[in-house]
């Protein structure tokens, strides 16, 4: 019997990175569906009221999106009962150590600075589905929240 596959959403309005992340997701040997969404609001009208048996395994979040950004994204997921436990796995081209404090304090799991060759996205995503698998979706220390790819 074949696994069910790991449902993944990826909120990113730049559609190369979309297609660069469903490139690395496709050379996995995990069996994915992955949903995308392009700004903030559409994320959001596709996950709330969402049921709990229909939330995705993991998002995967970039902070600079139009019409609403990923921190506003994140706090609405993590004050919402049913996403609460929604793992959160920001992507972002740059950010500060300050940034993935805050990011941190406010719920995402991992901090993720998107990679810009394509090995390295397919061993950072890889990286992110095994820890959240092993860990049954827990938050690692704040000392292994940031990933950066070797």
């Amino acid at each position: 019997m074949t696994p069910a596959p790991l449902r993944l959403f990826l909120a990113d309005d730049d559609e190369d990175d979309c297609f660069f992340f469903e490139g690395a997701l496709a050379e996995l040997a995990t069996i994915t569906e992955l949903t995308t969404v392009h700004d903030g609001e559409q994320l959001m009208k596709r996950l709330t009221g969402m049921a709990l048996t229909d939330v995705p395994f993991a998002l995967f979040l970039d902070l600079n999106m139009p019409r609403k950004n990923g921190f506003e994204c994140l706090l609405d997921i993590k004050n919402d009962p049913t996403l609460s436990r929604l793992p959160v796995i920001i992507l972002s081209t740059y950010f500060t150590q300050d940034m993935a404090t805050k990011l941190y304090q406010n719920g995402a799991h991992f901090c993720i600075q998107k990679p810009a060759e394509f090995n390295k996205l397919k061993q950072v995503i890889q990286q992110v589905l095994t820890a959240l698998a092993e860990t049954d979706v827990s938050r690692p220390a704040r000392e292994n929240f940031v990933l950066v790819s070797a």
